[in-house]
């Protein structure tokens, strides 16, 4: 950010815009406009790839207090499309802190609206559901910034995945770990290959729309289905994969986009969300224990559920496993009878702050011989 503000705002699809300011050198950029309850981590945030096309306001009233830096990063850069606040603060206090956030935004080109009531928009949202919109430099809204938005397309039936993935495969960890496991990166957040690795794996990283057979190739233990962003119904290429891979035998762990990806290659269906669920603080429960889990989310869409059932409709062989406390919603499905789960929430990102960690450690069970 330069210390020079000019008026900004940010218009949303339904008309309704608000007021603010940047020293972000931009014009108008289009997104999904959502809202996320993170008290902190906001670099995590704004560099997962699960956020990419989004326009994420933060709900926390002060923003960037202790600066950026070179590790908490989840990807190579900031993924978001726009940031709004309601304060920016201007300095970095931290032992940690390599430089502000408004600098580190504008440096690779992301544009920041402050001073916005961030309060009354997240209202909104939670009312008409998340939309598309803008954020634009200027006193009010213009036909050519109306413009824009109307041409930006809508998050249902997008396909993010394909644009966030790696392009060559990568491997992470020791030559002689335990095990092996490919990734599926749609859209994977550092921090997962951390743990896997961590937990005793060589972790081969692969594009989203490698074939199975190249995954069978390389004879993993087990296969991992990343986070991401987009409509996991546009993401066609990804069922058949993933049955192929089941079929083989493999053991299956997936989160986030992983976690529908599943659910749509065993028949079930994925709908879209009102606002989504986006925070550190959502509760879960564990449907075969009782216990509540603390859990961080990111996700628009969701694996159809039934009131009242473990069933997955369209989905026989899977079962519900985890539950949002809040809106009831599938936070986690498993199959019947194979070495095969996945969760909606993301246990990589220290929420509770370790509640959810323990699945890392289930996936290295399912890898182990039992003979």
């Amino acid at each position: 950010m330069t210390s020079e503000l000019r008026p900004a705002y940010v218009l949303l699809e339904d008309d309704t815009w608000y007021r603010g300011a940047t020293g972000a050198p931009f014009d108008v950029t289009p997104g999904e406009v959502v809202f996320t309850t993170n008290l902190s981590g906001y670099q995590e945030v704004f560099t997962d790839p699960s956020y990419a096309g989004q326009v994420v306001v933060m709900t926390a009233p002060m923003i960037g207090n202790y600066g950026v830096n070179g590790e908490d990063l989840e990807s190579q850069g900031p993924m978001v499309a726009g940031v709004v606040v309601r304060e920016l603060s201007e300095r970095a206090s931290s032992w940690r802190s390599t430089g502000t956030l408004g600098a580190w935004l504008t440096e690779h080109g992301i544009p920041i609206v402050t001073g916005v009531d961030t309060r009354r928009l997240t209202r909104h949202i939670r009312e008409r559901g998340a939309m598309r919109g803008v954020v634009a430099v200027g006193d009010a809204p213009t036909d050519a910034v109306r413009a824009v938005l109307a041409a930006s397309p809508s998050m249902e039936g997008l396909d993010l995945a394909s644009r966030v993935t790696c392009t060559d495969w990568e491997t992470h960890g020791p030559e002689d770990a335990r095990f092996h496991v490919v990734a599926y990166d749609y859209g994977m957040k550092r921090n997962i290959v951390r743990l896997l690795v961590a937990a005793g794996c060589r972790v081969t990283v692969v594009p989203a729309t490698t074939p199975a057979a190249a995954v069978r190739e390389r004879k993993p233990d087990g296969v991992f289905l990343s986070n991401g962003p987009g409509d996991p119904a546009a993401v066609a290429y990804a069922p058949g994969i993933i049955r192929e891979l089941v079929g083989a035998g493999l053991p299956l762990f997936g989160i986030c986009l992983g976690h529908q990806l599943l659910g749509l290659a065993f028949g079930a269906a994925t709908v879209k969300l009102p606002y989504g669920h986006r925070g550190g603080n959502h509760p879960v429960r564990d449907e075969a224990t009782g216990k509540v889990l603390i859990t961080s989310q990111n996700h628009g869409f969701a694996v159809q559920g039934e009131e009242g059932s473990d069933a997955v409709p369209g989905a026989p062989q899977l079962v519900v496993s985890h539950r949002n406390l809040n809106d009831g919603t599938v936070e986690g499905i498993r199959h019947r009878e194979l070495p095969v789960f996945a969760v909606q929430y993301h246990p990589e990102a220290s929420p509770g702050p370790h509640d959810a960690r323990p699945h890392f450690n289930e996936f290295v069970r399912l890898m182990t011989p039992t003979s």
